[in-house]
């Protein structure tokens, strides 16, 4: 069993990973149907589940077990008593979950998984050292605003842009999403991609993906980098950079070499125009078709969802295994839509 928060500092919501004896991975509400404490506040391995308060017992698929001094209790238990089960699925090693879903996992992730159909997802490692949470001062959408766009780099990344062809750079448009291609300069690191890959004769140096509204997923020939967007404040963000290795022997080369730094970089940039679009001079700039078509793909989302009574899709992250209730080294994903 492993217990975790809902994107901490906005949405809070109290959720619980567990597998049943059958091995089912099920997705709950962390919080007791009687008094609503916590009912785990650690990970491990258990048989049942029990409150500490008042001893209130589950199964590990949520359902209520038992309840000392409720004889009598009319209509008693009754599927209330259960703890709330949450949709949730899997890709790979990576665990999605969902309070209200707007739209299916597989419309999200479809266009990610078609264009990756040949990466070996299972051979990623989660790398605790390469993994670390940055402190923005700005809000979350103008952070996603610059990481939809690599207009920028050749004016804020230098080192970045010496390793790729920049003409070649180009960003294509799904549903819930979008992908930058970056295209690797002569002698630089890329991918060697299969016959099968739709990108196939091409020195792809990455691929960005961007999940609607506030997740990437960076895909390099090393391994893969996930970035989450955790709003905390109107502005103010926490972003959770995330590094899973699939060939360490390809680390610290090419685009995907310097993360660090790059992220730097994106900060002072970002927090400058936090501070900018606060002023009363400023009425917003026009989109570049060439450069800016994510940004514009971003926006038309967010105006979509804002519109509706689905107020803003938000999504977090789950540390668990999919193979055991035991905690591990592994961060997973959970992904949610809700008002």
């Amino acid at each position: 069993m492993c217990p975790r928060t809902l994107l901490e500092g906005s949405v809070d919501e109290p959720l619980l990973l567990t597998r049943d004896a059958g091995g089912t991975l099920h997705c709950l509400s962390n919080v007791c149907t009687h008094r609503g404490n916590l009912v785990v506040d650690q990970a491990g391995t258990a048989q049942s589940l029990r409150c500490r308060y008042h001893g209130r017992r589950f199964g590990l698929d949520g359902r209520f077990l038992s309840m000392p001094e409720f004889e009598g209790v009319q209509d008693f238990p009754a599927a209330a008593d259960d703890l709330a089960h949450v949709a949730c699925d899997t890709w790979g090693p990576f665990v999605f979950a969902s309070l209200r879903p707007a739209f299916s996992l597989q419309a999200l992730l479809a266009p990610m998984q078609q264009r990756l159909a040949w990466f070996d997802l299972e051979a990623l490692t989660f790398d605790q050292q390469r993994s670390r949470d940055y402190e923005v001062q700005a809000n979350w959408a103008l952070y996603c605003d610059n990481y939809l766009e690599g207009f920028h780099i050749p004016f804020v990344h230098a080192a970045l842009h010496e390793g790729l062809d920049f003409g070649s750079y180009r960003t294509e448009l799904f549903e819930h999403g979008s992908v930058q291609v970056g295209i690797a300069k002569e002698g630089e690191e890329a991918f060697d991609l299969p016959p099968d890959s739709p990108d196939r004769g091409q020195r792809v140096a990455g691929y960005y993906f961007w999940l609607f509204p506030n997740l990437m997923f960076n895909v390099y020939p090393w391994g893969v980098s996930i970035n989450l967007v955790k709003p905390q404040g109107v502005d103010r963000t926490r972003v959770s950079f995330l590094a899973y290795v699939g060939d360490a022997s390809r680390l610290e080369r090419g685009a995907g070499g310097s993360l660090d730094r790059v992220e730097r970089e994106d900060e002072d940039v970002v927090e400058a125009v936090q501070r900018g679009v606060r002023s009363r001079l400023y009425r917003r700039g026009r989109y570049s078709p060439r450069r800016e078509s994510g940004v514009h793909h971003f926006h038309r989302l967010l105006s979509a969802f804002l519109a509706t009574p689905i107020l803003v899709l938000i999504c977090t992250l789950i540390a668990s295994s999919p193979a055991s209730t035991a905690p591990d080294e592994s961060l997973r994903w959970q992904y949610d839509t809700g008002g």
